[in-house]
């Protein structure tokens, strides 16, 4: 597998084509937009800022050809994001309650021994609700993997040689945000983490998410009220032992050592990376490169930034 890098968000500050610079890459770049969703073609700010040597797979206008020409797969489809719309629902009634647990114990004042223990345990039990959840959604797929076989359908497949052609003639990978459920879907649905190979992958917001070991969704002031971070589901796992949290400012309330804290503990030991403008982060195995201003949520409830150019994964963790 090739390098994986993480951006901050592209839309007012671009470092997108430093960042190509830097990885040596001077030929055509493939281009997901498929979470712009209807938009995906719009595209003329990207071309125009990696010079014009932008290929846009169009994943989500190639999804819905797949759903003209295949009645019985579109209707299947439908009916699994049903599915997997009411679990999520299930399992926001339960996380509430656990979130609600949490929060109570790390404000009760007492003997320390003893609320540390019943702390650990609440974490541990909202851990524990994520990683059911998780399997819950990934039978999901595998049962809808199973009986329709997307893969080898014709409609699918036919969209998948085409694929694989422009991205044969391309030297990397850039994946845009958007709606990150619609991304993922339409990432998965092609099977673009076999086709990619060992390109190179610049991915932004939720491109950056959905290309990680586990989604989670996060806002801590969205326009219906204060929210808990949500598991989605499992990302494409191109890597791992980071939790990429795009548009921290604006979603995070960075400025809370109590919300940093929990959500520190509650991902732990994945590392919680809020990424902003400018924010610059290259995977290559288990090794990260991580320029500043990269930072990180600690357990204390700080965030902190990484100075230093270099990190092995575990030292990161361990900072």
């Amino acid at each position: 597998m090739g390098a994986i890098v993480l951006l901050g968000p592209q839309r007012l500050r671009p470092i997108l084509d430093r960042v190509v610079a830097d990885l040596g890459i001077d030929g055509r770049i493939a281009a997901i937009t498929a979470g712009w969703q209807e938009r995906e073609a719009e595209d003329d700010d990207l071309a125009e800022h990696l010079g014009s040597r932008t290929v846009n797979l169009r994943l989500y206008a190639r999804a819905e050809q797949v759903f003209e020409s295949d009645a019985g797969l579109a209707a299947a489809y439908r009916e699994r994001q049903g599915l997997l719309r009411r679990a999520q629902e299930l399992y926001r009634l339960r996380l509430d309650h656990a979130m609600a647990a949490v929060r109570e114990l790390m404000r009760r004042q007492g003997e320390a021994e003893l609320l540390e223990a019943e702390r650990k345990a609440a974490f541990k039990g909202v851990r524990r609700l994520d990683d059911e959840h998780l399997e819950r959604v990934r039978m999901v797929h595998a049962r809808f993997d199973e009986e329709w076989s997307p893969l080898k359908r014709p409609a699918v497949n036919k969209q998948r040689e085409q694929l694989a052609t422009a991205l044969s003639g391309c030297d990397a990978v850039a994946v845009a945000g958007g709606h990150v459920a619609v991304l993922l879907n339409r990432l998965r649905l092609f099977g673009l983490d076999r086709l990619i190979g060992n390109l190179p992958v610049l991915a932004w917001s939720a491109g950056a998410m959905a290309l990680a070991r586990r989604v989670v969704l996060f806002h801590d002031s969205p326009p219906q009220g204060f929210g808990n971070a949500e598991v989605l589901e499992s990302g494409l796992g191109l890597y791992s032992g980071i939790l990429p949290m795009p548009h921290a400012r604006r979603r995070l309330k960075l400025g809370d050592p109590d919300r940093i804290t929990e959500l520190a503990r509650r991902f732990a030991p994945r590392f919680c990376v809020p990424m902003d403008d400018g924010d610059y982060l290259k995977i290559e195995g288990t090794t990260v490169w991580a320029e500043a201003p990269v930072r990180r949520l600690t357990i204390e409830g700080h965030v902190e930034r990484l100075e230093v150019e270099r990190n092995d994964v575990g030292r990161v963790r361990s900072l």
